[in-house]
């Protein structure tokens, strides 16, 4: 039996109906026999080899651990599928977050409508993993979908955070950041579309790297949102960071989000405490609660946690006045437009987000490679629709009412208004080494079991403010563990130019080799 079967004369009205097409009977036999050729050659593409990159490495498909060896929750699967003999990640163990494709493993990226799903596919970031010597010990739960701020909406129970138990781990990258925490793993790939990587790394005390957009390859990985899609590092020091993305960057020749790629050695950049000597750094003033800043920020659903985010930005601050007194120039500046990039973000990541499971934004161009299998898997989602968490339920209805009735117009403006963004930020950083502000909120209790549908999506979303600005810039950013707060991490967020990813790395570790984050 053909793959593609020519379209009953019902099929055919029930399509033009669709498309607001008014059909004759002699209409629908005409358009009939002309489908047919189309048809036959949907029927010889379906017939050929698919064309995916060769899968190198030896593997068998891993298990689900149980309770006793999974204490926060944060594995989905173990593994233990080595790479090459010698490499610069020879002996190093490493956690995926589960929507990287790994080939023969089960994926579910957080969610019900996805468990079952087996990739036919390494992404590129595995593959050179692997090829520097490194071992893929297993995938690491994440979010729902990898669309949540908070570590309670995977399908499979809350993660929990190292240092609090029932308390939020961040997200979306969730277990990625909770088992290089936690050193069950010395190594994790995160995702990042508006802090994924940043904000888990913040609540876990460890460090966590959003390059320059296209600087590490997104293909073979679960797109959300192809303009904010970004990948890298999560490691417990600088050194191993820095490594890291030696190891993953660079263009692969499929991801078309690599433009004008620059790649640098990075482990060169790694000087000490005397790295910070001559450096200037701008603190940006709106990245900080502000005296009387008692806005609800004011976007819909998205309030601000004044009480989690004044603990933050008074450890920050202690971490900028550390950065001076190592020798950098630390001085205050103003961003007016800072405030109102989550309002920005908002309409690119609602829009842009139909990449999560709907559609096939698996791929954009000629030379992308599109994920057939997961395409397949998931085109009848709806059918599911009832079992998407509460955040998606909302965004998915959002989504769909803006574009009933208004378009993708906001879209487009929303597109437009980021270059302006990071225009802000590049007149700062022509004057400027880096900006310095915090990377989120203290890490807060998950919503209770029984919450309101409000506190639910609340929780999920309060911690993206300063995040979420850099994913539409395409600046890169990295969170470092800047001191303790009631037993939790508080993170200070470096931002730097465009592919200049070197010079965060030799601000982090003069500030990892001049201080001890844990007793500030």
């Amino acid at each position: 039996m053909k793959a593609v079967q020519l379209p009953t004369p019902r099929q055919i009205r029930e399509v033009a109906d669709e498309l607001g097409l008014d059909l004759t009977d002699a209409d629908v036999e005409s358009y009939l026999g002309m489908f047919q050729g189309d048809v036959d050659a949907y029927n010889v593409v379906d017939a050929m080899p698919d064309n995916l990159p060769l899968v190198k490495y030896p593997r068998t498909p891993g298990y689900q651990p149980r309770s006793e060896e999974n204490q926060y929750n944060a594995w989905y699967v173990k593994t233990e599928i080595k790479g090459a003999a010698q490499g610069k990640l020879q002996g190093k163990t490493v956690a995926l977050k589960d929507n990287v494709m790994l080939a023969g493993v089960p994926m579910m990226n957080g969610s019900s409508i996805v468990e079952g799903y087996v990739p036919d596919m390494d992404a590129t970031v595995v593959t050179r993993l692997l090829d520097a010597g490194a071992t893929i010990a297993g995938k690491a739960h994440c979010e729902n979908l990898s669309m949540a701020g908070g570590s309670y909406t995977n399908s499979k129970g809350p993660i929990h955070n190292p240092y609090k138990r029932g308390h939020n781990a961040g997200g979306s990258s969730s277990g990625s950041a909770v088992l290089v925490a936690a050193g069950e793993v010395d190594l994790a790939i995160g995702g990042d579309q508006g802090g994924s990587i940043r904000i888990p790394s913040a609540c876990c005390g460890i460090y966590g790297m959003k390059a320059t957009y296209g600087l590490v390859p997104y293909t073979g990985i679960w797109s959300n949102a192809v303009y904010v899609d970004h990948t890298g590092p999560m490691t417990n020091n600088v050194e191993d960071n820095a490594l890291m993305l030696e190891v993953i960057a660079g263009v692969d020749g499929y991801d078309t989000r690599q433009y004008n790629v620059k790649t640098q050695r990075y482990t060169e950049a790694l000087k000490g405490k005397d790295g910070l000597k001559g450096m200037k750094i701008a603190v940006v003033k709106e990245g900080y609660l502000q005296e009387g800043d008692l806005r609800a920020s004011d976007w819909g659903h998205l309030r601000r946690n004044l009480n989690a985010e004044k603990e933050a930005s008074e450890k920050v601050k202690a971490a900028t006045a550390a950065l001076k007194s190592l020798g950098a120039t630390v001085e205050e500046v103003s961003i007016p437009m800072h405030p109102v990039a989550p309002a920005i973000a908002a309409p690119i990541l609602v829009q842009g987000g139909d990449g999560a499971y709907e559609g096939s934004a698996y791929g954009r161009s000629n030379s992308d490679l599109y994920v057939t299998s997961l395409m397949d898997f998931l085109r009848n989602w709806r059918n599911r629709a009832n079992e998407l968490p509460e955040t998606m339920k909302l965004m998915t209805m959002f989504r769909a009412y803006i574009r009933k009735y208004y378009g993708d117009r906001y879209y487009g403006k929303a597109i437009n208004l980021s270059r302006l963004l990071r225009a802000a930020y590049d007149k700062v950083l022509d004057d400027y080494d880096l900006l310095a502000m915090p990377t989120t909120i203290k890490a807060q209790p998950h919503a209770a079991p029984d919450a309101s549908r409000e506190e639910y999506i609340q929780r999920t979303n309060e911690m993206h403010a300063n995040t979420c600005p850099f994913n539409i810039t395409h600046h890169p950013a990295m969170a470092i563990p800047c001191g303790m707060s009631e037993g939790l991490p508080i993170s200070l967020m470096l931002v730097g130019k465009h592919f200049d990813e070197s010079t965060i790395y030799r601000a982090a570790h003069g500030f990892q080799d001049g201080t001890n984050w844990k007793e500030m």
